[in-house]
């Protein structure tokens, strides 16, 4: 935790102590809820663990519901909090659903990273047991194109041996390091352990307490 201090530690845990509720699901540009409070997103590819992570990060074992099935979550899902939105996105890449209804939802993650003014930060899900892959890059470049702040979590880092989980990290920041956008610090989580999670909540509260 020595990128924050004690207090940022407290905070973020107070903020996602708080209650978080579903507020709404959209499955087009047009169903989209009206903007509001800063809006974090969670993205990556299918079965990267995005509603695991935001289940660990608000304590709540199902507040986002998780599958093993990738392509499960097909609309952006939006849960209310204290002072923020949290945004769980479509997977990309490979899901177990119609290649017309992948598309739809893809080309709704790029929209939705394109033109949504109240979101503050775009949390990129990255499995730490493979790394980057090609079906991230769009993603990158539409983040970088939008001028979206977004960091690189590593997921599942209970399943990586240390000494191969710090390459990754070294080899995700390399590959990061020409990218506009992109934050220079690579997050490591684990959602079954907790690894990371208290660190992800006081980055969140840290940088919502820069936005107001």
């Amino acid at each position: 935790m020595s990128d924050f201090s004690p207090a940022e530690v407290e905070a973020g845990r107070k903020l996602f102590a708080g209650e978080w509720r579903f507020a709404a699901a959209a499955g087009s540009v047009a169903a989209l809820p009206s903007m509001g409070p800063p809006e974090i997103a969670f993205a990556g590819r299918s079965n990267v663990g995005k509603s695991s992570l935001i289940n660990a990060l608000t304590g709540r074992a199902s507040l986002a519901r998780t599958s093993h099935t990738p392509g499960r979550t097909q609309e952006l899902i939006f849960f209310a909090g204290p002072r923020a939105t949290l945004v769980d996105m479509p997977g990309y890449g490979y899901a177990a659903a119609a290649k017309t209804k992948v598309k739809a939802w893809t080309n709704l993650i790029h929209l939705f990273l394109r033109g949504r003014q109240s979101l503050a930060r775009v949390y990129l899900l990255v499995d730490a047991r493979h790394g980057l892959k090609d079906t991230d890059d769009r993603v990158l470049a539409t983040l970088d194109e939008a001028a979206v702040s977004y960091q690189v979590v590593l997921t599942k880092a209970d399943q990586v041996k240390p000494d191969e989980l710090a390459v990754r990290v070294a080899t995700t920041a390399a590959a990061l390091a020409k990218r506009p956008a992109a934050y220079p610090h690579i997050a490591v989580t684990s959602a079954r352990t907790g690894s990371g999670i208290a660190e992800l909540r006081a980055a969140v509260a840290r940088l919502l307490d820069e936005r107001s």
